[in-house]
């Protein structure tokens, strides 16, 4: 009988031992079957195995060592590397193992049912060693005061990244990134006094676009396709009736039809440290999501800027998420984020919903500084003669 023939009939002999739990005959089989073959990874994990159960830890760690050095991805192997560090105590190198194993698993579609259990079990070992892993921070950080409802938020959030709660999210602006500015999700309110006196125009903001939602329908798709460039019809986004705009400003130029229509409005935006730039900012409109429509996840063209969106008509089940961080709009409360971090939208009512959106400066930069970016800006849209639209 050839080598491999004979490790073939001492893995079956071997596995059937374990299933009638016989872990003495387990591991003479497999013992016989990585004298036979000793690159056969099963071979050395169904040894380990049957060393665990039979309690003797140290050849089992061998055993399962040689399995790994032979296939560093083998889900099963990092499970059983995993329950040795369990059963001695060490739960951090548990935890690291079991989550190793989640990653390494094949799709559930092409689990064995017994597979399939592992990864289940693995996956609730990681949940046990995260509630332990957090419980233990939470006690030491009670400790010296900490308390998420009034201690720093930016720690907080620092604590939900460690955690694993949230995902990292960086700033991806597609035609322009000014460096070394803070990776912000949304903006604190406090840094914007000139807010309050916005939203104290809600009322007056609001009724003036239910006059324009009453008169003839002069809403847009909020991204179309321009005729000269690809199409992005992957984002869903371009020409898509269910996301439309009425603008006030458009690519630094007044709308002076639609503006008339809406002074109060026009009157409440005139101190807004506008971000400037020729033929691009600002923009300023009316945004409307039909009920059911949902805006994919993107992110926008540039970083010297931040967007601004005043809720003026919001049914229940509206939500508005940017990094890893999901807010609900409430009418006259402002929000100001960062469109460079990826971000999506989505109207989950019956009814439209409709808000004042407007791109500011971003506090950081300097007045020479956005001198400097417009002037860039302006330049490279003459230099290629024909300038990418920023709407999404």
């Amino acid at each position: 009988m050839s080598n491999l023939a004979e490790s073939y009939t001492l893995m079956a002999a071997g596995n059937n031992a374990l299933r009638r739990g016989d872990s003495t005959a387990a591991r003479d089989h497999f013992g016989q079957a990585v004298a036979a073959n000793p690159s056969d990874v099963e071979a050395w994990l169904g040894l380990a195995i049957a060393f665990k159960d039979l309690k003797d830890r140290d050849r089992a760690l061998a055993a399962i060592d040689r399995a790994l050095a032979l296939s560093p991805r083998s889900f099963r192997a990092l499970i059983v590397r995993a329950d040795l560090y369990a059963e001695e105590g060490d739960g951090r190198s548990a935890s690291s193992f079991y989550a190793a194993a989640l990653r390494c698993a094949p799709p559930t579609a092409q689990l064995s049912p017994h597979q399939l259990s592992e990864v289940r079990r693995a996956q609730q070992m990681c949940d046990h060693y995260t509630r332990e892993y957090e419980s233990y921070f939470q006690e030491k950080l009670a400790a010296k005061g900490f308390d998420p409802s009034h201690s720093s938020k930016r720690f907080a959030r620092s604590l939900d990244l460690m955690m694993g709660r949230k995902k990292i999210y960086q700033q991806q602006p597609s035609q322009y990134y000014f460096p070394e500015l803070p990776q912000i999700q949304f903006y604190e309110r406090e840094m914007f006094p000139w807010l309050a006196e916005i939203e104290r125009a809600t009322d007056d903001i609001t009724a003036e676009l239910e006059a324009v939602l009453k008169g003839p329908n002069a809403f847009r798709p909020y991204v179309e396709q321009d005729p000269s460039r690809p199409s992005r019809e992957d984002t869903s986004m371009t020409n898509n009736p269910d996301w439309t705009a009425f603008f006030l400003w458009k690519g630094g130029k007044i709308v002076a039809e639609h503006a008339a229509r809406c002074p109060k409005t026009m009157r409440a935006l005139e101190k807004v440290p506008s971000c400037n730039i020729p033929n691009r900012s600002p923009s300023i409109l009316f945004s409307q999501l039909r009920a059911g429509a949902r805006i994919p996840p993107h992110a926008g063209f540039i970083n010297a800027r931040l967007i601004c969106h005043l809720p003026l008509i919001v049914p229940d089940g509206c939500g508005f998420r940017v990094g890893n961080e999901t807010r609900t709009w409430e009418k006259g409360k402002a929000l100001v984020f960062d469109d460079t971090m990826e971000h999506e939208a989505w109207n989950g009512s019956r009814e439209t919903r409709v808000i004042l959106l407007f791109e500011i400066w971003r506090p950081e930069l300097s007045a020479e500084e956005r001198t400097l970016v417009s002037t860039l800006i302006h330049a490279t849209d003459t230099y290629r003669g024909k300038r990418e639209e920023w709407t999404a």
